[in-house]
């Protein structure tokens, strides 16, 4: 595909804005109304989402012919687990805290990939990256200032989701051989196993029968589209396209949500966390798409 096809860019902005109908719907379930409790827990919502992607991800591999793996090779374990253990923590921060600081929060996995590429790699990050990371770090501080007190584990456990999934990216270089639908199918069903567990093993507040109303499960099935389209289009985006710019692309989901959870929720854009917001875009822009490819970048061209 030419360099300058743009149809891979406009495949990231509409991937980017389907993860952003993800979480705004997320944040729709969890958050409490007036006088009232939220519709759903963040464990309900988490065993939703994973198990409709499975599904979804499973009928386009089928259609398309693709052939499934499931037991080897382990580097696509490595994949699927680190990928399902952000999946929990992502959505228990989507419980807690406004979707649009857990989206800011968790594409900060960049400067976790640059960070954890040391150890594996033996590529010691230089000066500039090391004040790109300083800079986002000072971004995350500004976002999440509001929330350290009443939401600190949430934050946290949106930024180990961050972790997690630099982790996932560091491996899917090396799963080039293997149909992208079929990685897809596979962390899909790996991370309905942790979701579920997680649903079982952590308290809830509400009955899961309420996903038997219509407006819950109208969101959730909802949800569940919307990150199945979000998928696709990254896969496509990342299959045609040049892997650091459709990175940059894809950071363009921060922007989105806090669009729409400003039409939705009626929510301002705070002032001190938009700058943070800003902080955090930048370094992690940057860090993508530095010209010279290394083994931290090369996770990206998949």
């Amino acid at each position: 595909m030419s360099q300058s096809d743009p149809r891979p860019y406009l495949w990231m902005l509409c991937g980017a804005f389907s993860f952003s109908v993800m979480a705004v719907l997320a944040e729709d379930l969890t958050r409490t109304r007036p006088g009232g409790a939220p519709l759903c827990d963040w464990q309900t919502m988490a065993v939703f989402r994973a198990a409709l992607v499975a599904l979804f991800a499973a009928a386009l591999a089928k259609h398309a012919g693709a052939k499934l793996v499931w037991l080897r090779p382990g580097r696509l374990w490595v994949r699927s687990v680190a990928g399902s253990c952000s999946m929990v923590g992502t959505f228990y921060a989507f419980g807690n805290l406004p979707a649009n600081d857990v989206v800011t929060l968790t594409n900060t996995f960049p400067l976790w990939v640059a960070l954890i590429s040391w150890p594996l790699y033996g590529e010691a990050p230089g000066m500039r990256v090391v004040i790109a990371i300083a800079v986002g770090i000072a971004g995350v501080v500004l976002v999440e200032q509001p929330h350290f007190e009443a939401g600190r584990l949430a934050v946290f456990a949106a930024l180990a989701a961050a972790v997690f999934t630099a982790v996932a990216m560091l491996g899917l270089n090396r799963l080039r051989d293997i149909d992208p639908r079929a990685v897809v199918v596979h962390f899909s069903v790996v991370a309905t196993v942790f979701c579920a567990g997680a649903f079982f093993l952590t308290p809830r507040q509400q009955p899961v029968t309420r996903v038997l109303e219509f407006g819950v499960m109208a969101r959730l099935i909802g949800m569940g589209v919307a990150a199945t389209a979000g998928q696709v289009f990254l896969t496509l985006a990342f299959g045609r396209g040049a892997p650091a710019k459709v990175s940059v692309v894809g950071l363009t989901q921060i922007v989105f949500v806090m669009g729409l959870c400003a039409c939705a929720f009626g929510r301002g854009v705070d002032e001190v966390a938009a700058a943070g917001t800003a902080l955090v875009i930048a370094p992690t822009a940057w860090l993508l798409s530095r010209p010279r490819a290394s083994k931290a970048e090369e996770v990206k061209n998949t």
